[in-house]
């Protein structure tokens, strides 16, 4: 658990020195940018976040292991039908594999941000849109497993080691945290490359890989006995969402109304001054 809260505490200081650099560079491009950034609003969202990403870790390491009784009282058959085919499931090789593509999707909006110049011209407003992503994602995971009591699929397998069925770190099951904070990075590159080239005909296929690449990641997971598949479900919708929607709440107002001055010759030869209203659908 503190891997992932190091990645946090990483990203807030690569945001807070790209945007801080950004910000001074009166060079700095953001015409094309379809977002903007506000620091009344965006500065105490990312410290809640933090903060809430703190709290929940703190309640993760306040959990209790489970005793010899609950051990024993461990029985598939109170496992929820959809979940139960899950229930013992052990791979110590799916764990490890795991962390490739949950550690590489991180990198993906940065790769963006320094391949693509339209992008790294506003590599401050996308650092600080990717951090209240994960960060949100991370507090909603963290205090939900901090506060919701659920074996791991690897606490029914016999074969596993006792003190590795009933250690804390085996009781939170709910929901799916690296299938989360996967999905919270891929679909949050996703949805800024679409953003920043809506007409791209490369769309369909930066959908699907964001969709597939945390997938992938529930698998494993759920191969290696950490997540029952509706833990997966919930990690990856809820990292989906925080990808996505932070974005879109960070886009600018589309004008569609417009007024501009006016001035010409009528069909009667007048000369005409005035202004001119617009709207579009």
């Amino acid at each position: 658990m503190k891997k992932p809260i190091c990645v946090i505490v990483l990203l807030f200081c690569f945001t807070f020195s790209t945007y801080s650099q950004s910000f001074s560079t009166s060079n700095s491009d953001t015409s094309q940018s379809p977002y903007k950034i506000s620091w009344k609003l965006d500065a105490p969202w990312v410290g809640v976040g933090l903060g809430l990403n703190v709290l929940g870790f703190k309640l993760i390491q306040d959990k209790d292991d489970l005793t010899i009784e609950e051990l024993n009282d461990l029985s598939k058959d109170d496992v929820p039908g959809m979940d139960r085919f899950l229930a013992g499931n052990h791979s110590d090789r799916a764990d490890k594999i795991s962390y490739y593509p949950f550690y590489g999707s991180f990198a993906v909006p940065v790769i963006m941000m320094v391949a693509d110049g339209n992008m790294r011209s506003n590599a401050g407003q996308i650092s600080v849109m990717f951090l209240e992503s994960m960060a949100t994602t991370g507090a909603l995971y963290t205090i939900s497993a901090g506060l919701v009591d659920r074996a791991r699929p690897l606490a029914y397998n016999t074969s596993v080691p006792e003190e590795d069925r009933r250690e804390s770190g085996a009781q939170r099951s709910f929901f799916a945290g690296h299938t989360a904070a996967t999905a919270s990075a891929t679909f949050f590159a996703a949805k800024i490359y679409n953003d920043f080239y809506p007409d791209s005909a490369a769309k369909p296929y930066v959908w699907t890989a964001a969709a597939i690449v945390p997938a992938w990641v529930a698998y494993l997971r759920a191969e290696a006995g950490k997540h029952f598949l509706t833990d997966n479900i919930v990690g990856y919708a809820v990292g989906a969402a925080s990808g996505i929607l932070i974005p879109e709440l960070h886009k600018r107002d589309e004008q569609n109304f417009q007024v501009s001055p006016a001035m010409g010759v009528d069909i009667r030869g007048n000369e005409f001054q005035g202004l001119s209203f617009s709207y579009s659908f």
